[in-house]
């Protein structure tokens, strides 16, 4: 592609998107850090950061060239010259980015490092959402380890599934995801051959997140004093300040997904907007309702929550139908973060009940409130058809499905060789002074963040006093 083709205003777009997306995760780190003990806020920070450095190395290294290659049966893509973004370098001027399907997405010229670079960012996130979950109990040292397996094993070929959209041939040769000698030609069998929609990673980032959280968390076990000690958010500020962060950033995440500055892009930001306003509300009415009161920690779980079931809709659906989401999400995730209790799983910071329930929320309801203008499809209520909905139905399973037994595989695997869970003295003391000989709060000269909060910390719980945090 020459240089004039490649348009510089939408190149300038996805780059700042980029930077949002990776703002994510320190945001995540802080929503994290604050649902936390104090005792344990480091190393869930530390979750966070490493994913950016292990995913960011490997998706240099390898992580483009499975997701992005040349497709091998809708099912991984390969292709040796992307290997350490060779070819990406070597033509940075010349390459272009092509995506979407007719009447939802137009094309635009992207230079291939800067898509490669957008990705890149949805992969770091998407692994710094699992370590939520096991917060308080887990190796860091297995941490790293599960990070390089399971991007390799599972995020890289389900992203391949949901985002390598499949071209038709211009002249004889692909013109694809980077101008022919690495185009995905087939593309991922859920987004081309399935047909299901998922705009920016209803299925690719949160079920499956969801999912390998779950797994994890069966292999890892409960945390000492889970449903008998309360463990409460050490820091509801620094809970508000994440989800400030997460919000902010995750207009990147849906908006930089159209890969363009058009009218389009507008919809996907205004569907984002409301329906996270929408699930708050959602939230907030459950609790009330309830218990009595709203909480600040309902508020911000309630965002998230929204943030989450309109990723994969944001494009598809009307004002109305991101509304409809965003209150839905809001109201099933509220109740389904009480099942682990009833359940019997330790999800610490409910990944499970957020963005595994969020996911499916957002991904089953472009087939009940999705807009025909944008997916040229009959939904539920726009045509009176069921076939979008089972088609986003199989999307979803099939992820949920592959994510959890993958998972459960590397973790059994990791138990059996070097071994997953800090030992009680560590958990007891806290696995910030344990594992980084460090604490997060000093006081009056001394190490605070033993464990029992500080003076004046903010807390809170659960609705009906379910505890939340590590």
């Amino acid at each position: 592609m020459d240089p004039e083709m490649i348009d510089g205003a939408n190149a300038g777009f996805v780059m700042v998107c980029a930077f949002l997306v990776l703002l994510m995760t320190p945001g995540l780190a802080f929503f994290y850090g604050g649902m936390s003990r104090s005792k344990s806020v480091l190393n869930m920070m530390m979750m966070s950061f490493s994913a950016i450095a292990v995913v960011s190395v490997l998706w240099v290294l390898y992580g483009y060239a499975l997701t992005f290659g040349e497709d091998k049966g809708g099912l991984i893509g390969f292709s040796s010259g992307l290997l350490g973004l060779s070819d990406l370098t070597n033509n940075a001027t010349f390459g272009a980015v092509e995506a979407g399907a007719e009447g939802v997405i137009n094309t635009y010229a992207l230079p291939d490092m800067v898509f490669a670079g957008f990705q890149m960012m949805f992969a770091i996130i998407t692994v710094a959402l699992i370590s939520g979950a096991v917060a308080d109990r887990m190796k860091f040292g297995s941490w790293l380890a599960f990070i390089a397996l399971w991007v390799t094993l599972v995020y890289f070929p389900v992203a391949h599934w949901v985002f390598a959209f499949g071209v038709a041939e211009e002249g004889g040769e692909a013109a694809g995801f980077a101008n022919g000698f690495f185009a995905a030609e087939t593309g991922g069998w859920i987004v081309n051959r399935l047909g299901a929609f998922d705009l920016a990673g209803g299925t690719a980032v949160h079920i499956n997140a969801g999912a390998a959280a779950l797994a994890l968390i069966l292999v890892l076990g409960k945390r000492r004093g889970f449903g008998k000690e309360p463990m409460r958010p050490h820091n509801l500020p620094f809970v508000m300040l994440g989800t400030g962060l997460l919000w902010f950033g995750w207009f990147g995440f849906n908006v930089g997904s159209t890969l363009g500055s058009t009218a389009y892009s507008g919809l996907v930001l205004v569907n984002t907007q409301v329906a996270t306003g929408a699930a708050i509300l959602g939230w907030l009415l459950v609790e009330k309702l309830r218990d009595g009161h709203m909480t600040t920690l309902g508020a911000a779980s309630g965002a998230v929550a929204g943030l989450v079931a309109i990723t994969p809709a944001c494009g598809f659906v009307n004002a109305y139908g991101a509304i409809a989401i965003g209150v839905v999400a809001g109201i099933v995730c509220a109740l389904a973060v009480t099942f682990k209790h009833r359940l019997g799983y330790d999800d610490a910071l409910d990944v499970v009940g957020v963005h595994l329930v969020g996911g499916l929320v957002g991904t089953l309801m472009i087939g009940i409130v999705g807009d025909q203008t944008h997916t040229l499809t009959d939904s539920l209520l726009d045509g009176g058809s069921l076939g979008l909905l089972g088609t986003q139905a199989v999307a979803a399973a099939a992820v949920l499905a592959y994510s959890f037994v993958v998972t459960l595989v590397i973790a059994l695997i990791l138990k059996a060789v070097m071994g997953i869970r800090v030992s009680e003295e560590e958990e007891i003391t806290g696995i910030d002074q344990s594992t980084h000989a460090e604490t997060a709060y000093e006081i009056g000269g001394g190490i605070g963040g033993g464990g029992t909060g500080l003076p004046g910390a903010a807390t809170a719980t659960r609705p009906s006093g379910v505890e939340v945090s590590s």
